[in-house]
């Protein structure tokens, strides 16, 4: 679904963007509370959808995601959390010169820590650390169970990705009360007018 939005300014001119947003989630899939799906329902965003969300594949997953960047009617600003950061990197060494515009990234897990994420993620191993062909920001918590933030911002670096360091927000999910997520919808309506 496009994104268009065009909002008064105060030198009276406004501003038009016209975007595809396609939500990646992560393991499990983003619940009914999750701000993606918030963010999905109230903007009519689109998501990748998984055949399995409790058991991740690599080649699997990265099937949908592939298929909906190539069906969007303009270029891609892809917003991930978990697991789905992963896939987006994994896409990106794959796709180089895909109609991917830019990328929010939420809540990257570490999938090459096996004290951080479950054994169920490793085929996602290892990260892939190449610089993004895209403009992308990172989202980390010094909480999250899943990465630690000297990690998130490696991941960060090596990526080539503005670092948003939000606190203490653990996974930045439902379990560590994030709700619609205001603040995120902020970094992405900066993504989606760059």
């Amino acid at each position: 679904m496009r994104f268009a939005r065009a909002p008064a300014t105060q030198q009276g001119y406004a501003l038009r963007v016209s975007k595809t947003v396609l939500i990646v989630p992560g393991w499990g899939g983003s619940g009914e509370e999750h701000w993606q799906t918030l963010w999905q329902l109230e903007h009519g965003y689109r998501r990748v959808e998984q055949v399995d969300w409790e058991r991740p594949d690599l080649e699997t997953w990265l099937a949908p995601l592939e298929a909906e960047v190539n069906r969007a009617p303009s270029s891609v600003v892809l917003v991930a959390h978990s697991l789905g950061c992963a896939l987006v990197a994994h896409y990106a060494r794959r796709n180089p010169a895909s109609l991917v515009a830019a990328a929010l990234l939420v809540a990257p897990a570490d999938v090459d820590s096996e004290m951080h994420t479950p054994d169920d993620v490793r085929c996602f191993s290892p990260l892939p650390m190449d610089r993004l062909p895209f403009p992308s920001v990172v989202v980390a918590s010094r909480t999250d169970p899943y990465v630690r933030f000297a990690r998130a911002t490696e991941m960060a670096n090596a990526w080539g990705a503005r670092l948003v360091d939000v606190g203490r927000q653990g996974h930045i999910n439902v379990d560590a009360g994030v709700g619609r997520w205001d603040a995120g919808f902020l970094l992405l309506e900066e993504l989606l007018s760059g």
